[in-house]
């Protein structure tokens, strides 16, 4: 028995990541994500994954019957997507409702017009023959043993224009036997209470089940989901990430927390909220897209606390400033370290980082001091804690960490007569009382540098060999001189099974890049376990 038992029939959630998020802008999925996205959403415990249009193009034909093969769903009912028959045909004869129906999923998803414009102007057809495709189409699925849900496309705008049309559409489509009738806003321009309201109405008005289906074009497709499951409806529609076409569909993240977190609903299977992280940014890697730092619930910086006043507290009660336990959505808490830090941030990050500060403020107060004359000149440590750390151990320790100790760099740009160039730089340096020299070309000088810097330094730390620099950001600061002004440099390093940020600030470009690309090194010894030179 799988853990779907644990849920009833009462509240759906239904994902469209597959159909609806691919519909944004930069994702274009093949088949093989697809079939990733899936097993993400099924190991999260949604309800009801809506996989695609089968027979409208040959790559969700293809998705349906390979995740038919391919995956075994312990939570999920896969949903193929379509629309209610042709004018003037029937739906046996319908070739795109047959092609519903090899697809061979046990739920179906029908897109039907409910806006009385759109069914004249876009189907061109009458106001009664569209009812009748409806239901004649959901009489047909429901023959054939499938489960049968109704997306109203542009209900709210619909019933704006024409409420009793659009509420005939509902009732066609449950007394015909969907099992669920979502109302869509499609264009994403209502707000909550709009929502709240109507939904209210149509409930009241035609007493079937409704679900609801939002865009985020007024920023409000969380809220106005929210809205309506306040107002009755048991069935909401989300993507993973809120992607979707324009600025993106309801995100589905912030949806489930709020479900379970806030109302009380058990609309997942145990234990599965706490891995809503991780499966975010897993999806996010799969659509080739950075996840994003700001997003509620799961992004990294959803409970990072940044201002002094807030550590001061966080310290003594992590739940004045957390609206929950970052734990319970597999996030975790984070102290950034800036010039607005104050003594509770840098105990908290020591705290946070392994390092025992031992109540001792004077060290405390110069770490502070610290941090603020540093960022005062251009550095930031929020968004390069492997830096802080650094500078941290070195205030604790008395004494900077050192695995090396740097003679001299250079770095040579030649630009050549036929437009050529060429990128060298040598490193000068000691460790472990050997001196090494080392020249290595790259694609620009800091990559020649990155590259010199380890052909110097692999041979007395091999630990050296798993690093990989993963992103390389520059950012030139406020200066008086133009080309003189403070460049400042990110780099973020991996070793495989870890991530870190590291900061140079300097006059050039170059030597600001050499400083973090130090500190990247220097770290990456840390996290390996070796013992600094003496």
């Amino acid at each position: 028995m799988t853990e779907t038992s644990e849920l009833d029939d009462s509240f759906h959630v239904f994902d469209t990541t597959l159909r609806d998020g691919a519909q944004r802008e930069g994702i274009n999925l093949t088949v093989a994500d697809k079939l990733a996205i899936a097993r993400h959403l099924d190991e999260f415990g949604v309800g009801f994954i809506e996989g695609g249009w089968p027979g409208a193009n040959p790559r969700d034909t293809e998705f349906f019957a390979r995740a038919r093969q391919e995956i075994d769903f312990q939570h999920a009912k896969l949903v193929a997507f379509g629309a209610t028959r042709r004018a003037g045909a029937k739906a046996s004869e319908d070739p795109q409702v047959k092609a519903l129906l090899d697809a061979g999923a046990d739920v179906i998803t029908l897109v039907a017009k409910s806006h009385d414009r759109h069914v004249e102007l876009a189907l061109r057809t009458t106001l009664d023959e569209n009812l009748a495709m409806v239901s004649d189409t959901v009489s047909f699925l429901k023959g054939q043993g499938r489960r049968v849900f109704v997306d109203c496309e542009h209900f709210f705008d619909g019933y704006r224009a024409n409420p009793e049309y659009a509420k005939a559409v509902v009732r066609a489509a449950a007394e015909a036997g969907a099992d669920v009738v979502v109302l869509c806003d499609t264009n994403g321009g209502m707000l909550p209470a709009q929502i709240q309201a109507v939904v209210s109405t149509v409930l009241a008005d035609t007493g079937a089940r409704l679900g609801i289906h939002t865009q985020d074009d007024t920023g409000c497709a969380v809220a106005n989901t929210l809205a309506a499951v306040d107002a009755g409806a048991t069935h909401v529609q989300c993507t993973a990430n809120g992607y979707g076409e324009r600025v993106g569909n309801a995100n589905l993240f912030p949806v489930v927390a709020a479900l379970e977190l806030k109302y009380g609903k058990k609309v997942l299977p145990e234990g599965r909220l706490r891995e809503m992280t991780r499966i975010s940014h897993a999806i996010a890697e799969v659509v080739n897209l950075t996840p994003s730092t700001h997003q509620p619930y799961v992004g990294v910086s959803a409970f990072a606390h940044k201002a002094g006043l807030h550590a001061s507290a966080i310290k003594v009660d992590p739940d004045l400033y957390q609206h929950i336990d970052p734990e319970l959505v597999g996030n975790t808490m984070r102290m950034l370290v800036s010039d607005m830090a104050g003594r509770a941030s840098v105990e908290l990050k020591g705290k946070e980082l392994g390092i025992d500060l031992g109540g001792d403020r004077e060290l405390v107060g110069r770490v502070v001091d610290r941090v603020k004359e540093r960022e005062l000149k251009g550095y930031t440590y929020e968004a390069a804690d492997a830096s802080f750390e650094l500078l941290l151990r070195a205030e604790v320790e008395g004494r900077p960490l050192k695995y090396f100790d740097v003679e001299s760099w250079r770095a040579i740009v030649e630009d050549r007569p036929d437009g050529s160039h060429a990128n060298e730089a040598t490193v000068k340096l000691w460790a472990k009382g050997e001196r090494i020299v080392a020249t290595a070309e790259g694609n620009g000088p800091v990559n020649a540098l990155d590259r010199s810097l380890r052909v110097a330094l692999e041979k007395i730390y091999p630990q050296l060999a798993k690093l990989d620099l993963v992103d390389y950001k520059v950012r030139i600061l406020e200066g008086v001189h133009g080309t003189q002004s403070t460049t400042r440099v990110l780099i973020s390093t991996t070793d495989g099974s870890g991530e870190w940020s590291t900061v140079g600030v300097a006059e050039n470009v170059i030597a600001a890049s050499w400083q973090a690309l130090e500190d990247a090194y220097t770290y990456g010894l840390l996290r390996a376990g070796v013992t600094p030179a003496e």
